[in-house]
């Protein structure tokens, strides 16, 4: 299949030619067809397998055959959990809608809201925001949603992960009943599909790639290793290996910041990318990265959401994450469009039990190799595989509070 028989009109295909794409992916086959009939959509797809454009096409091409937008007014609006997963969804927007009569925007918290609000003045066709900055300027009438055709929820399960259900409930309540809904998430969760049960009326399903895809394209180990030599292997792997780009994740963004100074230290080019920097501190540190300014970025699971990086070589797990599955969102940055990846780990003995739950979901055993002069004083277990299928986690159910009552014993 090509994207020419994808119902596409020329201005749009001529676009996405000029990007180099001629065949869709999976889930651009299968969702764009469904977007472009009206239906509402639920799809689970991972980071890295072409869903923006899977669902930016088909938005576009039904935009360009309506009327214009009008002041304040907003068309298609793609809601998305982080600032750099908005930059980045609002690029492709850019670049597929060069050919059209199209306004778009992106709204984000982080920088001056003015410069927004007059972006917003005479109305956009597609907007692209973070949940509280887009509440902000409606409550300053800065935005409005009359007009509004479609609702995307780009990366959902991140987004409940954040902590923004109150706020996408707020933005639901905001917005007219009848505009078509579209819902990506990586996995359809109890959680996600509470969700889509408010939101989404006889939506089509797509799920087009297993749990594992990205998986497969990359190469898997871990170094055992003790956590006060994690640095010292770390400079170690870049030095010997000559990596020109590798990125580097921290559970925690004060571990975010000590990494990327010690690599300083040693003469190695870094930045670290995380929740307490700046917008523009975060964008320098991407764009620095990309250009290769800067050779390590060093992140937290929630700020490289939204970074896309072509043919990035290696990412490197200086902490095991505490939730397996961002073990496979963060390997996702890697092994992109065909290409092969390495996802290295370095595993301190008190890390067992997430390695264990991150073997499990991979369904298999991650592969050891040893450094060297840094071999640990503290062993790391044997693991053995847990082949146990995983059950979904059902949210907690809150039990109503019951009052104490003194109570006197009959004697």
């Amino acid at each position: 299949m090509k994207f020419s028989n994808l119902a596409l009109s020329a201005p749009i295909l001529s676009a996405v030619a000029d990007e180099g794409y001629e065949t869709p992916t999976p889930i651009q086959a299968k969702a764009i067809p469904a977007i472009l009939s009206g239906k509402d959509v639920m799809a689970a797809a991972q980071t890295g397998t072409g869903k923006t454009a899977g669902f930016v096409l088909p938005i576009l091409e039904n935009l360009s055959k309506e009327k214009p937008t009008r002041g304040n007014q907003v068309r298609a609006l793609v809601l998305t959990p982080t600032r750099e997963l908005a930059a980045q969804v609002y690029e492709s927007v850019r670049t597929y809608s060069k050919n059209l009569n199209l306004r778009s925007g992106v709204v984000f918290g982080g920088v001056k809201i003015n410069p927004q609000m007059i972006k917003l003045k005479g109305g956009v066709d597609i907007l692209v925001a973070t949940p509280g900055r887009l509440l902000d300027l409606h409550n300053q009438n800065a935005v409005k949603f009359q007009y509004l055709d479609v609702l995307v929820l780009d990366e959902a399960d991140r987004m409940l992960d954040m902590g923004f259900i109150h706020d996408i409930k707020k933005v639901l309540k905001l917005l007219p009943k009848k505009c078509q809904h579209l819902l990506f998430s990586a996995t359809f969760s109890h959680e996600i599909r509470d969700l889509a049960k408010g939101m989404i009326n006889n939506p089509i399903e797509i799920s087009v790639s297993p749990r594992n895809t990205t998986v497969d394209a990359v190469e898997h180990f871990l170094y055992p290793v003790d956590k006060a030599q994690k640095i010292s292997v770390l400079v170690e792997l870049i030095k010997s290996g000559n990596w020109q780009q590798a990125l580097v994740f921290s559970r925690t963004k004060h571990g975010a910041n000590r990494i990327t100074k010690k690599l300083e230290q040693k003469g190695i080019s870094a930045a670290a990318i995380h929740g307490n920097k700046s917008q523009g501190a975060r964008t320098r540190a991407l764009a620095n990265f990309k250009e290769g300014v800067v050779k390590i970025l060093v992140a937290t699971d929630i700020a490289a959401r939204g970074i896309d990086i072509n043919q990035l070589p290696q990412v490197v797990n200086f902490d095991l994450p505490n939730v397996a599955e961002d073990y496979i969102h963060r390997i996702g940055r890697t092994a992109r469009a065909g290409a092969s990846g390495k996802a290295i780990s370095l595993v301190s003995a008190d890390e067992f039990d997430q390695l264990k739950d991150i073997e499990r979901l991979l369904k298999q055993l991650i592969a050891r190799k040893e450094m060297e002069n840094f071999m640990p004083t503290l062993p790391l277990p044997t693991s053995t595989l847990d082949t146990r299928p995983i059950r979904a986690k059902r949210p907690k159910k809150i039990k109503p509070k019951i009052s104490k009552r003194l109570s006197t014993r009959r004697s």
